[in-house]
């Protein structure tokens, strides 16, 4: 049986991933929008992504025998300033996914849930990737500046990236 503390913050977890869902999938709106289909592509799949990372946790905690309780998800921007500004927003976004990761990290040990701590573990190396990943695109935009053909060429990069499955046991 899965601890109060630990229920109720992988709760808040749950809701957090479902807004980063929302997120990526407005930053992929707002990018189809002025016609760079390669990062509405590349934000659509991590909206997918996130709303696996929000299921993974929501299967935990009805594995241990908690309670999923799934809270208000509030809105999110749907207009950026630049085609710049969503991938720096993702980035800040992605650290503080990180931050409340390892939130709950602290309480399981606090709480010596061994089986908690474990199943963290995921979570924390796929956020060394996350926000890798985010990080180099930003630098490469900004690296780009205002030169079409770099924002075209790193537009036709990122459209080809593909979902990858993630079954419940991993």
């Amino acid at each position: 049986m899965i601890k109060e503390s630990l229920q109720t913050a992988i709760n808040e977890q749950i809701v957090r991933e479902m807004y980063s869902s929302n997120l990526y999938l407005s930053m992929a709106a707002y990018y189809a929008s002025i016609n760079l289909n390669g990062f509405a592509n590349w934000m659509r799949i991590q909206a997918e992504e996130e709303m696996i990372h929000a299921l993974k946790f929501f299967d935990y905690v009805l594995d241990r025998g908690g309670k999923v309780n799934i809270g208000m998800i509030t809105a999110t921007p749907s207009v950026w300033a630049g085609y710049i500004q969503p991938f720096a927003d993702a980035l800040e976004h992605e650290q503080k996914i990180t931050a409340w990761i390892n939130d709950i990290a602290d309480i399981a040990h606090t709480e010596k849930d061994y089986a908690t701590m474990s199943f963290l573990n995921w979570f924390i190396d796929e956020q060394v990737e996350e926000e890798k990943t985010t990080g180099e695109i930003l630098d490469r935009l900004r690296l780009a500046g205002d030169s079409k053909s770099s924002l075209f060429l790193l537009d036709n990069e990122l459209k080809a990236r593909k979902i990858e499955v993630a079954t419940k046991a991993e």
